[in-house]
């Protein structure tokens, strides 16, 4: 793979473990990230230089990477006098890996089309421990050659990336990526707190059922944290409402009717109102079992 000299805007728990992993593999890293202790702290573990706004950042670099937070972060970061877009030259690709509404990526494309910026939005799955490890999974849309094109500098944290459509598709796919984990999740905690109250050891249940059709991604790696009363790590309750939000409201435009998401949801308006915006998103069964101690 040819070394190339590329940028890196949000250094969240998903952004410095996947540029590290550019770092590692030879390319030369320009980093942005709004609170500067943190991008001086990704400098000090890994080669590469930090930079005051996100346009310095983007200038020079044949592809700009950013993970922020939402719609308003991602442009606030590429819209403007310094941001990304006013330092990139005609050619280049910017490679959003936010999880956003399809409606901003289409929005920035047009923009970034304006000074021949070539966009593609890659939103991510996988969480901290698949961004720290390079297993991630990501969902791209975008020209096909862009696509192609960017493959190998993507391959440095993916496990599995894949091109659904145009500009927008990477965000579609990802709101049934979290459809399926909202499902999913509530299942497993109805579950667990269902055998609890049947008198069963959860765990034996667990490793029983985990071998038959009811096996998920969920049940293998978070029943024993969720039995246990674990919720301070993985992806947090705050961002998946977050994602949820954009899911439904694509939802409604689109005439899908999702009447488990849109409850799972208020499942996690619960959490929220308990102070669990930080939880992990398998404290859904925490309402459940503080429902049962009150009655």
């Amino acid at each position: 793979m040819n070394k190339q000299t590329v940028s890196f805007l949000g250094l969240g728990v998903m952004g410095y473990p996947m540029a590290g992993h550019l770092a590692a593999g030879g390319h030369a890293l320009r980093v942005y990230n709004r609170t500067t202790e943190r991008a001086q702290a990704w400098v000090a573990e890994h080669p590469g230089c930090a930079h005051p706004t996100p346009r310095d950042a983007a200038e020079g670099a044949a592809v700009v990477f950013c993970c922020v937070g939402n719609d308003d972060d991602l442009r606030s970061v590429t819209l403007g006098e310094n941001g990304a877009f006013a330092g990139m030259a005609a050619g280049t690709v910017f490679v959003d890996h936010t999880t956003t509404s399809a409606n901003v990526a289409r929005e920035l494309a047009a923009v970034a089309a304006e000074s021949g910026i070539r966009y593609v939005d890659a939103p991510v799955s996988g969480g901290q421990a698949g961004a720290e490890n390079g297993q991630l999974t990501v969902m791209m849309g975008g020209k096909a050659d862009v696509i192609d094109a960017i493959a190998p500098l993507v391959n440095c944290y993916a496990r599995m990336q894949a091109r659904l459509g145009d500009v927008g598709a990477g965000q579609l796919a990802k709101m049934a990526n979290q459809i399926c984990i909202a499902g999913t999740v509530q299942g497993l905690a109805e579950a667990l707190h269902f055998t609890r109250n049947a008198g069963l050891d959860p765990e034996q249940v667990v490793e029983v059922i985990s071998k038959g059709a009811a096996q998920s991604w969920q049940m293998d790696n978070r029943a024993a944290t969720m039995t246990a009363g674990e919720f301070d790590f993985g992806f947090a309750v705050d961002w998946m409402r977050k994602d949820l939000g954009y899911t439904l409201d694509e939802a409604r435009r689109n005439g899908s009717r999702l009447p488990l998401t849109a409850l799972v949801d208020q499942f996690y308006a619960q959490v929220q109102a308990m102070g669990g915006g930080r939880w992990d998103t398998s404290s859904l069964l925490v309402p459940l079992e503080r429902g049962r101690q009150d009655d």
